[in-house]
């Protein structure tokens, strides 16, 4: 892979987009209403990724998820979110992105309603997967809308400025409005997205104005082996969990799953509409980009996942004082977002990205020291503000360095990839951690079951007996967790090494490329 960055790799011969029809926008009247309406469809996307998180609890119990099948409410939606999310934005391009972006908040506010009324496994895991499919409709598009109804200039420089604010706040809203909503019922979390959902569509009609239509082709086949070749790869992994490794439809899903992928990277390495150009890989500084924040998304997955879980359940923590716990964590992105982008024009982004890695990895060890009588401030905080100030130190160089290069005219399409490894890391990365934990956790309990036969040996009462049951299932659940952290760890570390050895450019290129117009941040 060449690792010139100093200037845009030339791009592969490809069918020319034409417009169709012109630009319908609205005169750019109503812009605050108009940035009102995207950031509110953003805000909605981005607090799902977080506001379920805090409701697992309260969903196991209600509807009765086993801890093989949990992590499925996460995964579910990341994949269908990651697996389509570069369909999605083709869609818009070709048949108009304020028409898919108003059919993706539509179908997420009735996905939502469908989960809101669950009750069982199968309705809630389908809702959760109609959620992903929207939000990959309507994400894309709505960042791109900013640039069908927002003149250049000025006022689309605050409106971008605006949207990035409202997907980085999304996460600290989503932590204090998770808890607060599962504090009355876990429903709340998913039924407040139906009204949002259906306000926005209404409007974005009379507001935002309708991108110009290009001619082209739909990947279906490359969205189609993906999608499915992904979801059977975590199936699979989860599957290990109950059946184990070597079981014969484990190794089916998992091994299928590989074969599906290999066929997408066949498809798009020869499609000449494909959905993820081998162009914008092929490039040493931004493919270690994209396999570095794979890993990191799968780690980061694992973290609000099992912290969610071990603060309610073992500390004993409400959702609402659980959300405030974590919100730390955002504050410190913010913080570590902030001095990382007044570093990256003196210092080279291998070595911002690299401290990151190394601040999260030591995050991670510190979780995987916990224990049933952890505390808060002592064990909890301080690796909360470690971990939360390695990412921010992560997410700028790398995102930078993920377009690093690459033609304008696919800006967009190398933000969208950074985003799609991103959730695709976290779903595969918690389905293999998640059966870590569990195999774990019945390792443990197995190993410590005997002292319930040995106080019913000794005539203790039945509620006594229960009493110790709770004990040890906390017992092994901390354990279950903190193997999972501890492998989260070393993701870090190995994490580390490749932004170290592998990133080449620096901080000089990359400032030239963004005078250049070639970096491209969505």
């Amino acid at each position: 892979m060449s690792e010139d960055v100093k200037k845009a790799d030339p791009p592969e011969p490809r069918p020319v987009d034409t417009v169709t029809e012109p630009e319908q926008g609205h005169g750019h009247r109503h812009l605050g209403i108009a940035l009102a309406l995207i950031s509110m469809a953003q805000l909605m996307v981005v607090l799902d990724g977080t506001i379920v998180n805090i409701a697992l609890p309260h969903i196991q119990t209600d509807l009765g998820f086993t801890n093989a099948s949990l992590p499925w409410v996460v995964n579910a939606y990341a994949l269908a979110f990651g697996g389509l999310l570069l369909l999605g934005g083709r869609i818009g391009d070709i048949l108009g992105r304020r028409k898919v972006f108003i059919f993706g908040v539509v179908l997420f506010g009735v996905a939502s309603f469908l989960g809101g009324i669950a009750q069982n496994e199968t309705v809630l895991l389908a809702s959760r997967i109609l959620q992903g499919l929207a939000a990959a409709a309507a994400s894309p598009n709505a960042l791109a809308l900013i640039t069908t109804t927002f003149p250049a200039g000025k006022e689309r420089n605050r409106a971008m400025a605006v949207y990035a604010a409202m997907s980085g706040a999304g996460a600290a809203v989503g932590l204090i409005l998770g808890g607060l909503l599962t504090e009355a019922s876990w429903r709340w979390t998913f039924f407040i997205n139906t009204p949002i959902g259906l306000i926005v569509a209404v409007l974005a009609f009379r507001f935002l104005g309708e991108s110009a239509r290009q001619t082209g082709k739909f990947d279906l086949p490359g969205a189609f082996t993906g999608t499915v070749g992904l979801t059977s790869l975590v199936y699979g992994l989860t599957h290990a969990a109950s059946d184990g490794w070597g079981d014969p439809l484990t190794l089916l899903f998992i091994l299928g799953g590989l074969a599906l992928i290999a066929v997408f990277l066949l498809i798009e390495a020869r499609s000449r509409h494909a959905l993820m150009p081998f162009r914008i890989l092929a490039n040493r500084t931004r493919g270690v980009s994209f396999f570095v924040m794979l890993i990191v998304g799968a780690a980061m997955f694992s973290m609000f996942y099992f912290l969610g879980i071990f603060v309610q359940n073992i500390m004993q923590y409400s959702a609402l004082k659980t959300g405030f716990a974590f919100l730390p964590f955002s504050v410190g992105i913010v913080i570590a977002a902030q001095v990382s982008s007044a570093l990256i024009a003196r210092i080279d982004p291998r070595w911002i990205a690299g401290a990151g890695t190394a601040f999260a990895a030591a995050g991670m060890y510190g979780f995987a020291q916990l224990a049933v009588d952890s505390t808060y401030i002592a064990h909890l905080l301080p690796y909360i503000l470690l971990l939360s100030f390695g990412m921010g130190l992560i997410f700028v160089p790398l995102t930078l360095t993920a377009v690093s290069g690459v033609a304008a005219e696919d800006s967009g399409v190398g933000s969208a990839v950074l985003n799609t490894v991103q959730q695709i890391g976290g779903a595969v990365g918690l389905a293999l951690l998640g059966t870590i934990s569990t195999n774990a956790i019945k390792d443990k309990f197995t190993e410590l079951s005997p002292e319930l036969q040995k106080a019913a040996e000794a005539g203790q009462s039945p509620e006594q007996i229960q009493q110790l049951q709770g004990q040890l299932t906390a017992l092994a659940t901390t354990h279950g967790f903190t193997r999972a952290f501890v492998v989260s760890g070393f993701m870090f570390v190995g994490a580390a090494l490749i932004t170290i050895f592998g990133l080449s450019i620096k901080s000089k290129d990359l400032a030239t490329d963004n005078q250049s117009g070639n970096v491209h941040i969505g």
